[in-house]
């Protein structure tokens, strides 16, 4: 019998997969903020998507430049103007709908090279989440660690 057995810390299943989709987030295309998103079930991986130009489009990098930063426009606003494809819908897009169905999402953004950022959904990618009958939002709070959502408490009653 060991004596001096230490114990290993292992993460939890929450910070484990946060983790990953940060380690996603480095294929964003995007020049202002990378996002990563892992959807899982029964704690394994079903999809990963990051942000980035729709498959067949030149993306910011390859252009060389950002509508929504030429145009001065603040985070969170204009997604319109975007050319990027959010991580949360690429990861759900590339998901059958039974994976979805009470499912997890990860979502891990960092700042242009400053580090970690805040990064709930924003309310297309909410709506999204909603529709696909994912049960659990974890994403970053851009301060090393994160929140764990039931997407339905987004839901409001329409008067």
């Amino acid at each position: 019998m060991l004596k001096n057995k230490k114990k290993i810390k292992r993460p939890g299943w929450d910070e484990y997969f946060i983790n990953i989709a940060k380690a996603v987030s480095a294929r964003a295309t995007c020049l202002r903020r990378k996002y990563g998103a892992v959807i899982t079930k029964d704690n394994m991986i079903v999809s990963t998507g990051y942000n980035g130009a729709p498959s067949g489009m030149k993306d910011c990098f390859e252009a060389g430049r950002c509508t929504r930063k030429e145009l001065l426009i603040p985070h969170g606003e204009r997604y319109e103007l975007c050319h990027s494809v959010h991580a949360e819908a690429n990861a759900i897009i590339r998901a059958s709908v039974h994976e979805l169905k009470g499912a997890t999402i990860y979502i891990s953004g960092a700042n242009d090279g400053i580090g970690e950022c805040h990064s709930e959904p924003c309310m297309m990618c909410k709506r999204i989440i909603l529709n696909s009958k994912i049960a659990r939002v974890v994403y970053s709070d851009g301060n090393g660690s994160f929140h764990v959502i039931n997407p339905k408490k987004w839901l409001k009653k329409r008067v």
